[in-house]
């Protein structure tokens, strides 16, 4: 690892600790970044799980004083169904081909931004015909929680998007309890992912230490600003993040 490539891996993970702290989605920076490095792509991918999870650990500790409960299910609940899923999703995904995989990613995108955008409507229009309750709710962080752990991109969007389709509109108490459920389901993956020996820990360790100051100050960034400007912010970022995972599938 040359000068150039710890710089550019110093770099974006300042930007990905920041945008993990203020909407999810980091991972969108960390792995090109890591890839431009000369990491194979599943070794960046395993290896931007490590490099961001100490980020997302300081975002949640910034966000602390903003965590709640969800309406009729615990917090330790969700917890511990991150904990397992994230293990489940890492396991899937060491033994998933590169080439499914990024083919399915820029749909899973798109209807994240989407229902986030519109989840308000559409959370009042679906109550009118479907019970939503706490089984709802554990069922959801199931299927995110495994996410996370397969790959992780933009599962803080998704995450905020399914929750305001469930009938939480607060996008502040959302972040803070997105950034401790991910950071769980990220931590399992991290313990699996250096057990099965992907990790390119050089360049892990500069984008590490880089995304832990980004995520905390970008947590303290992201409590100060307004809600609806903060809504307006994830809406931009993950249209944006969905163009571009469309535009290298189809490229």
């Amino acid at each position: 690892m040359d000068a150039a490539s710890a710089l550019i891996l110093f770099a974006a993970g300042l930007l990905a600790g920041a945008l993990n702290a203020a909407a999810g989605g980091g991972s969108f920076v960390t792995i090109p970044a890591l890839v431009f490095a000369g990491l194979p792509s599943v070794a960046a991918n395993a290896s931007s799980t490590v490099a961001l999870l100490p980020g997302t650990l300081a975002s949640a500790w910034a966000w602390r004083r903003d965590f709640h409960p969800f309406e009729g299910v615990p917090l330790r609940t969700m917890l511990l169904i991150s904990l397992g899923g994230g293990l489940a999703g890492a396991l899937l995904l060491l033994a998933t081909s590169e080439r499914a995989f990024d083919a399915l990613l820029p749909w899973l995108l798109l209807v994240a931004t989407l229902v986030f955008a519109f989840g308000r409507e559409l959370g009042t229009a679906l109550r009118h015909w479907v019970a939503v309750g706490p089984g709802t709710m554990l069922g959801a962080q199931v299927v995110l929680s495994v996410y996370a752990g397969y790959f992780g991109g933009g599962v803080g969007i998704m995450m905020m998007a399914v929750w305001s389709v469930l009938g939480h509109a607060d996008v502040k108490a959302m972040s803070a309890a997105r950034t401790l459920l991910v950071s769980a389901a990220n931590a399992v993956a991290v313990l699996c992912f250096a057990v099965a020996g992907p990790v390119r820990w050089p360049e892990t360790v500069v984008m590490l230490v880089a995304a832990a100051i980004g995520g905390y100050w970008g947590a303290r960034l992201a409590r100060r600003v307004p809600a609806p400007l903060l809504r307006r912010f994830v809406i931009a970022f993950g249209a944006a993040t969905t163009a571009v995972f469309f535009w290298r599938t189809w490229a």
